[in-house]
């Protein structure tokens, strides 16, 4: 995500009350345990659940533009870790009409966010089995008590949809955390005027009866939250770069003039990243530029192969949101404590960008940062350590996250830190890892002692009052 504003929107996305509420389960003579309502995120801790592993989700999604209603089913191929009798999945809102476990119906109940389904038979550890929810309604976006939005988020020509940090539940159900990494179809209807535009490859483009039908694979593993189902007005392009790596650009036609210049650089954006961060890790890339309602107030998200944009963008953004595909999107935290292995990376990705432009170098933006007086929210808290939910996507998770890479840089030298710059991606390739991960991946490469860089500069509260 960019905290930047577009125009004069800023960038936030948070949890909304309802995840203060959980879930619970009573016994139905099944064997085995209940699923747990939450994987223990710290700053999170109803998102998510626990005992299974999803795989896949195949999305059918039926969306009714006039009256804003969504009739849809889920189908949830999941990998049990235990013994389960009942399991959770992650959905807000909407009715659910009918569950089934591998073909046959499944008892279920609801309370807050949880939906709890209890099986017939008793899923055995290390089964594969596949629950099919069958649910619809008009979906409602979360908001913060700020007012920022995220989710299903009703546009005049359709939905803008993005997640970050809980907002996929909106409109699927799922196992909501970082954590649970699949792969996804979507199959969207939509009327045939509208464009429907998910995450992947498009497979198929189908009209009939007035309604088009939209099938999209993303075969790559994604967390729920970059996930995207955005519908609308779009003017469509599509290419390929000279390795034959396929682009989708879908530009709302309010926003065509003032995207241009910046997607018209996205071949050469991906490139030079690819330079600095290795192989790019997925099957496609493009974007998403959406014309949205004033009361969407942050800017982008990095939704996987296809950033949505609430509105025109810049390149640096542009920049900043690609740089997510191998920090955060590839290579994804293991819990929300750590965003900012996905935004220091991406912010020092446009530190990157504007010497590249000859702009200022990343020790002259780090010395701006690091010399500026003036009273700000940089040192509010260690973005190592957020503290609380409504922090994740705040300054320091991104500048000071940036600093610390500067000062990582200055410690091991250039040669080694760019060799981190594309070996951190490699090794964690399609995976999750969190800060530990990283600092022993970084002390690994190098014969400096970074203990204290660490400790002062992700960990330790207020200004640090020294730097290399």
């Amino acid at each position: 995500m960019n905290r930047r504003p577009l125009r004069s929107c800023g960038a936030t996305a948070a949890l909304s009350v309802a995840l203060l509420l959980s879930a619970c389960t009573s016994g139905t003579g099944v064997k085995g345990t209940d699923g747990a309502g939450g994987v223990g995120d710290p700053l999170f801790p109803a998102l998510g659940n626990g005992g299974y592993d999803v795989t896949h989700y195949g999305l059918d999604l039926d969306y009714d533009m006039p009256r804003a209603h969504l009739d849809a089913t889920a189908e949830i191929t999941a990998k049990a870790k235990k013994d389960l009798r009942s399991f959770k999945l992650d959905l807000q809102g909407l009715k659910v009409s009918g569950v089934r476990v591998d073909g046959k119906d499944a008892a279920f109940t609801r309370k807050g966010h949880k939906l709890t389904v209890r099986p017939t038979v008793g899923i055995e550890k290390g089964a594969t089995f596949r629950t099919t929810v069958t649910y619809g309604g008009t979906p409602q976006e979360m908001t913060d008590p700020g007012g920022a939005h995220e989710g299903w988020v009703k546009t005049r020509d359709g939905a803008f949809v993005a997640g970050e940090p809980a907002g996929a539940m909106t409109w699927f159900p799922g196992n909501n955390h970082p954590g649970d990494k699949a792969a996804y179809d979507f199959k969207i209807t939509v009327p045939k005027r509208y464009t429907a535009v998910a995450n992947g490859e498009l497979r198929s483009q189908k009209t009939a009866k007035g309604r088009t039908t939209y099938e999209w694979h993303s075969g790559e593993p994604m967390a729920s939250y970059l996930a995207t189902a955005t519908i609308g007005t779009f003017n469509v392009s599509t290419s390929r770069m000279r390795d034959g790596l396929p682009l989708y650009v879908a530009v709302d036609p309010k926003e065509a003039a003032e995207s241009k210049q910046a997607l018209d650089r996205l071949p050469e954006i991906i490139t030079w990243e690819r330079g600095l961060f290795g192989k790019y890790p997925f099957s496609s890339a493009g974007a998403i530029v959406d014309n949205t309602p004033g009361r969407i107030d942050w800017g982008a998200l990095e939704s996987q192969t296809k950033p949505v944009y609430a509105g025109a963008a810049d390149t640096e953004t542009v920049v900043h949101e690609m740089a997510h595909h191998w920090f955060g999107n590839s290579v994804t935290p293991k819990t929300w404590k750590d965003t900012w292995l996905n935004e220091g990376f991406a912010t020092y990705a446009e530190w990157l960008w504007e010497e590249h432009e000859g702009g200022k170098t990343p020790q002259q933006q780090f010395d701006a940062f690091f010399e500026d007086d003036e009273e700000n929210d940089r040192w509010d808290f260690p973005p190592g350590d957020p503290g609380t939910a409504e922090n994740v996507t705040e300054t320091p998770v991104y500048e000071r996250g940036a600093m610390v890479l500067q000062q990582l840089r200055k410690a091991v030298g250039d040669k080694t830190f760019f060799e981190i710059l594309k070996e951190w991606p490699a090794k964690y390739r399609h995976s999750n890892a969190d800060s530990k991960d990283f600092i022993a991946f970084c002390q690994a490469r190098t014969d400096e002692d970074l203990t204290d860089l660490f400790d002062d500069w992700l960990y330790g509260k207020g200004k640090p009052d020294w730097e290399y």
